[in-house]
């Protein structure tokens, strides 16, 4: 891609930074090159003016996994499982990432997810789609292996039966079944899959980004710990929070019948 049209184009609209992968005649296949950008965006969703990370496609797939042609190629001199090895690390380095980031993200899935772009999209707080959409793992089909995580977040989200019959099978399934699956969490109407995203992120603006950013980080570090181990960290976050400016003003608004003002502090 030349800079005139880049293979990933952020946009910030709003409170929402929108990363659109944009390689549409590869189904939008992630190159090492895309990785990086991909970073980066999420160094721009740093920013205070973005409340909301949404990572789309463009052209008829959100994604269909890693381009292997490109990752080889990106590393000349290396055999191929060295070369696939320093790819997956660093896409495992940045989907860790986006899993961790404090705010809201949100994949927008427009059309066929597969692969790696499936991982992309478990790294997300919600999957929403365009009824249109299909959903797979799809590395079986080409005697490949889940490197970004697949075989880990998916039976995490979607329980090990159903992973495995997604991961053995190779099969695409329709946005309305991976909505009953539990893959998505809301499904958009018809070419409003943007509109959705913004009414989404619009329930959420409201509330305190710091709140929310502690919620994520006890949900995510609760799912890995002991119970016992998670409910004291629990405990030790609010007592951490209690400090907070965005607590004490929601208590002071709840009890003078306001609207809150938070300042994310």
């Amino acid at each position: 891609m030349t800079p005139d049209n880049p293979s990933l184009v952020v946009e910030q609209r709003d409170s929402i930074l929108w990363v659109r992968l944009n390689r549409p005649q590869a189904f939008n296949a992630l190159t090492p090159d895309m990785v990086e950008q991909m970073d980066a965006a999420l160094s721009a969703a740093e920013a205070p003016s973005v409340r909301a990370l949404v990572i789309t496609g463009d052209g008829p797939a959100f994604c269909a996994g890693a381009d292997l042609k490109a990752v080889l190629e990106a590393d000349q001199g290396r055999d191929a499982g060295a070369a696939l090895k320093l790819f997956l690390e660093r896409a495992g380095a940045v989907f860790s990432r986006l899993e961790q980031f404090p705010k809201p993200t949100i994949a927008a899935l427009n059309g066929v997810t597969m692969a790696g772009g499936l991982e992309v999209a478990l790294c997300c707080d919600f999957i929403v789609a365009d009824p249109r959409a299909r959903l797979g793992e799809g590395h079986a089909k080409y005697a490949q292996l889940p490197g970004g995580g697949g075989s880990v977040r998916l039976p995490r989200r979607i329980g090990v039966a159903r992973a495995k019959y997604l991961m053995f099978t190779g099969e695409l399934l329709s946005a309305a079944t991976a909505w009953q699956w539990q893959l998505v969490d809301l499904l958009s109407e018809p070419e409003n899959l943007r509109g959705c995203v913004e009414e989404l992120v619009a329930r959420c603006n409201d509330k305190s980004a710091l709140g929310l950013g502690r919620m994520k980080r006890l949900l995510q570090q609760g799912l890995a710990q002991p119970l016992e181990v998670a409910l004291r960290a629990e405990i030790d976050m609010c007592e951490l929070h209690a400090h907070s400016h965005d607590r004490n003003e929601g208590l002071a608004a709840f009890a003078q019948k306001r609207q809150p003002r938070y300042l994310g502090a």
